[in-house]
């Protein structure tokens, strides 16, 4: 009978420390993205402006209906954004993953050039942002080196056909040290006996790549282009700063058109509508991702 209480005593005390390490886990996910995801629900239902905040009125899904019928810039910010998103992941996804590649090679320096790679994502995104904004102005240093290889200066953030790709380059310079890391990680994990056995049975260096190293390194490079999708499609920092939303809405992220609805136009309950809409389609992002990834496992 004692040893019957000690077992349930021990199990009792093991799901005691379960519970108290996942409890802050539960809390900081409560408070800080389910309940803030509710009110957003509720007040994408309601009218309500920024600057006259006690005048509230209860719309329904007016809110929506305007951004999909009426709005002028939530659509186009919507397709902005996945261009980015689309184009941004794969740049990045795919530079990482060959940089993780070179850097898991035995050779001379090697700590250096990865801690060289992963610098970017310890500086401030402000700071990369104005930084490469002085470079790519007119004058700027990017210019002055086109023009002495006998390349006009181009109009990188002022130009509509330029700056959405310009912005690329910079989260791409940012986010793939960052990545990076994540498929190093992946790599180390795989056992050195299979490339073993198959650089015996004769697999050069492409067909282990594609037979056995990517197949082994789909769970870290699923994490990588999902998390890279939800990161890049919440992009704010760059445009803020570097182009506005230009020019001619080129680069006018969904999240800068949200504060643009509600700190500069005031109309908070439609950024609350844009926040609603923005869950959805990211849900629906990553649900498929995971399901696509599954399904080639």
């Amino acid at each position: 009978m004692r040893d019957r209480f000690a077992i349930f005593g021990a199990k009792s005390q093991e799901w005691l420390v379960g519970l108290l390490l996942i409890v802050p886990a539960f809390l900081a996910l409560l408070f800080l993205r389910v309940i803030p995801a509710g009110i957003a629900v509720w007040e994408s239902l309601h009218q309500r402006s920024f600057f006259n905040p006690d005048e509230k009125m209860f719309v329904g899904l007016d809110n929506f209906v305007f951004l999909f019928t009426t709005s002028p810039t939530f659509l186009k910010s919507m397709l902005v954004t996945l261009v980015f998103v689309t184009v941004t992941v794969a740049v990045q996804t795919v530079v990482a993953l060959m940089l993780a590649l070179l850097f898991t090679q035995r050779g001379w320096g090697m700590s250096f050039w990865r801690t060289l790679v992963f610098l970017p994502i310890t500086i401030p995104v402000a700071v990369s942002a104005v930084v490469w904004g002085t470079a790519m102005r007119g004058d700027g240093i990017i210019n002055a080196a086109l023009e002495r290889i006998g390349i006009p200066a181009q109009p990188f953030l002022a130009s509509s056909d330029q700056a959405l790709w310009s912005v690329v380059i910079i989260a791409s310079w940012i986010g793939v040290g960052y990545w990076m890391v994540f498929l190093i990680a992946g790599l180390r994990d795989i056992p050195d006996d299979v490339k073993d056995a198959a650089a015996l049975d004769g697999a050069g260096p492409l067909r282990t790549f594609f037979s056995i190293t990517l197949p082994l390194l789909k769970r870290p490079l699923a994490f990588v282009v999902v998390a890279n999708t939800v990161a890049n499609f919440l992009q704010f920092v760059p445009a803020a700063i570097l182009t506005q939303g230009g020019p001619e809405n080129s680069t006018r992220f969904v999240m800068y058109e949200i504060y643009t609805q509600a700190y500069v136009q005031g109309d908070v309950s439609l950024a609350d509508a844009q926040i609603v809409l923005v869950l959805i389609v990211l849900l629906a992002i990553v649900a498929l991702q995971f399901r696509l990834l599954r399904s080639k496992e």
